[in-house]
This record gives structure tokens, C-alpha cells and sequence, in this order.
């Protein structure tokens, strides 16, 4: 862990920036932590401490605290004073298809969901990752996914109306897959699913309550019939400080 004195010079802000000081100490206090340079528990130092050894207004770095606990990195106790928190992530298994309602179950968390949008479509370019006509039906949802009532991921998702016609009557509750198999007869097979990190966009930063663009990751997933077809594409965008995959690795028989 950094020194008192170390990490009162880790949040030094540069004035010459446009950024607010308080958010500069925000976001180097984030690395810090994000680095495991500042642990769990670590106390920080006082407010006028602060302050005065960054010639800092007392306003100026009550803010800063107050934009720790916001997204609930800061503590408080009586005998320790403001001491730093790790922020919880959510960690789920990969390897086994599984929707978003059964992997929050999985976690111990509820699931629930905001529908931003639900649209019937025709679109050229995600027929041609269903291998369907430009002519085709999708069912697009824009929804947010929440555990216990926190955004976790803004999806967006299609569904092959052509396979499926059952899901443009979906009433959007519950699970997916669950409909598919109850009210569509369709058995899911395998799943293709790839993670890549992204930035926020607009759209993302305003479903998590983000100021500015923070790292994600961008999950795509085609999802297949036990008979091979496509059923679903999805793109799911999962907020970077509260989302981590486990993979378990098999060993290997090489050097």
C-alpha cells in the first residue's frame, strides 16, 4: 500500500487541465485503486491535511470525497476515519450458455430489467448475421439489465421472427430463453460469444449514470438452435468497474 505521503502526491492535480480538480483526484484515486496501489481499509488522510498539503480549497477536496462515496469507494468510521473500499465486482462463470436472469440467480443477486425500446425490423446488416434475406423481421430490445436493482448492462438484442414468430408476442418479463423453449418450441444448442473492451458511448454513459466514458465490455453472442440455427444475436455492454469473467482452464499436456 502507498504511504500517506505517497498518496497525497498520487492526487496532486494538474491545473492547467479544463477538468474539475475534483474529478482529477477522482480518477487517479480510481487507478490507484484499480492498480492495487490503495487497498481495502487503507485510511485516507483529513480534510484540511488534504487540502492544505495541495493547496487545495477544503470545498474543493470535500467533493473529491464526496465523489468516492458516490460510487462507493470511500467509508467512514469513527476510529479510522475515511478509509478506502475495493469495489465489489461481479464475477460469473463462463463456459455454459446461460441468460442474463440466470447467471444475476447464479450470483445471489435479482434480476430485473428496463425495457428502453422494442421495435419489429428489417435490417441489412443483422440479416446478414442471421444469414437471412434483407427482407426479414427481427425483434429488437433495448433494455437495461439490473442485479439488485444496480445497471449492470444496457443489451441490445434480436430475435429471428422468421424461426420464432411467437417472440413478437414476448411480453418482454422473465427470461428469454425460458419463452423460447415454453412458448416457441425451440431447444438451444451451443452459442458463439466474444468480449472485447470498449469505451462507454452516450447512450451508455447516461444508463449507468456514468459523467464521462468509462472502460466496458462489449459481449456479442450469437446464439444457435439445437437444430443450428440462429435465434439470437445480442450485444450486451457490461460496465467495466463492476464486471470481471472467470474462465477455468484446462491443463496442458505441452511445456
Amino acid at each position: 500500500m502507498l504511504s500517506s505521503e505517497r498518496l497525497i502526491e498520487s492526487l496532486a492535480p494538474d491545473r492547467g487541465l479544463a477538468e474539475p480538480v475534483y474529478k482529477q483526484m477522482a480518477r487517479a484515486f480510481n487507478k490507484l485503486i484499480e492498480t492495487g496501489a490503495i487497498g481495502e481499509g487503507q485510511s485516507l488522510p483529513a480534510e484540511r491535511l488534504l487540502a492544505e498539503r495541495l493547496e487545495l480549497s477544503r470545498t474543493t477536496v470535500r467533493r473529491f470525497y464526496e465523489e468516492l462515496r458516490k460510487d462507493d469507494l470511500l467509508s467512514t468510521s469513527r476510529r479510522n476515519g475515511a478509509v478506502a473500499k475495493a469495489p465489489q465486482r461481479l464475477s460469473p462463470r463462463m463456459g455454459q450458455l446461460k441468460g442474463f436472469t440466470d447467471e444475476m440467480r447464479e450470483l445471489g443477486l435479482e434480476p430485473s430489467t428496463r425495457l428502453l425500446s422494442r421495435d419489429i425490423v428489417r435490417d441489412r446488416v443483422v440479416a446478414s448475421v442471421f444469414n437471412r434475406p434483407s427482407t426479414a423481421h427481427f425483434l429488437k430490445l433495448v433494455r437495461l439489465r439490473l442485479g439488485d436493482g444496480t445497471p449492470v448492462s444496457r443489451e441490445i438484442s434480436w430475435f429471428d421472427l422468421t424461426l420464432v414468430p411467437d417472440m413478437a408476442e414476448w411480453n418482454v418479463e422473465g427470461s428469454a430463453y425460458a419463452y423460447l423453449a415454453k412458448a416457441c418450441g425451440i431447444r438451444l444448442g451451443a452459442a458463439e460469444q466474444s468480449i472485447e473492451a470498449v469505451l462507454s458511448s452516450d447512450e451508455e454513459n447516461a444508463a449507468f449514470g456514468f459523467d464521462s466514458p468509462q472502460p466496458c465490455l462489449l459481449i456479442k453472442r450469437k446464439t444457435r438452435a439445437l437444430a443450428g440455427q440462429i435465434v439470437e444475436y445480442v450485444e450486451g455492454t457490461f460496465r467495466g468497474d463492476a464486471y470481471t469473467y472467470r474462465l477455468n482452464l484446462e491443463p496442458s499436456h505441452g511445456n
